[in-house]
């Protein structure tokens, strides 16, 4: 399953309210201390509580220059498309004598709806006809001179330069979310491990362990059972 933001949110609050309340109160921590859980220990589970905070600012970081390379790539894809589709009616239609476009150009088939396909042909589209003079000649007749080709195809090469960032960005995404989800589940197992010892030490005294955030709701979250993705945000 996805985890949602919030519960992360969540988590991690509950994980800075235990330990750092076992550092700052003397009596709990003495307690603790008696179990093996002493201040080095809660030390190490701080370390790790901080490590984990900052790689989840640096996931939603990625996750935010993820989302938004994706968008510009997208709504530029899809008007740099509709003048491709455009300039290719009119092509299909001047150029319909000349067999060498139709195989150059490719002007006719199906147009391919993946991205790659796409980008196989819009750049032969624009490439070949600007290759040649004859193909050139005849669109510029119809509104279609070498300069707006030209134009169009630079529009082309754009898109191809979005994708590639977007593609960029979704992996450092992937990346920066594979790194938080390692530092959460090592931190969970502190948490646990901390939380079942304060049980224990702390027994007699549930107004230390209320303290400590043990009796407040927290269930729902296991790092473990996390899917890493892309899109898990």
């Amino acid at each position: 399953m996805s985890v949602s933001r919030n519960k992360v949110n969540d988590f991690l609050m509950y994980a800075k309210t235990m330990i750092e309340n076992a550092l700052s109160d003397n009596d709990v921590k003495t307690a603790l201390a008696g179990y093996g859980y002493d201040e080095a220990m809660l030390q190490t589970g701080k370390t790790l509580y901080d490590e984990a905070f900052e790689l989840n600012l640096a996931q939603k970081k990625e996750t935010g220059e993820k989302v938004a390379a994706t968008t510009e790539f997208n709504n530029l894809w899809a008007e740099v498309d509709q003048q491709y589709m455009k300039t290719l009616k009119v092509a299909r239609i001047v150029l319909k004598n000349l067999y060498k476009a139709d195989q150059s150009a490719m002007l006719y088939g199906v147009r391919k709806p993946s991205f790659n396909g796409w980008q196989e042909q819009a750049v032969s589209f624009y490439a070949n006809i600007l290759k040649d003079p004859q193909l050139l000649e005849v669109m510029a007749k119809f509104g279609y001179p070498e300069e707006k080709l030209k134009e169009e195809y630079e529009m082309v090469k754009e898109v191809i330069q979005k994708q590639l960032r977007q593609k960029k960005e979704k992996g450092e995404s992937e990346q920066a979310t594979r790194f938080r989800d390692q530092k959460l589940d090592e931190l969970a197992d502190f948490v646990s491990d901390l939380r079942g010892i304060a049980k224990v030490a702390l027994a007699d005294t549930p107004d230390y362990l209320e303290k400590l955030g043990i009796l407040a709701r927290s269930a729902g979250f296991n790092p473990r059972k996390q899917e890493t993705a892309a899109t898990s945000e």
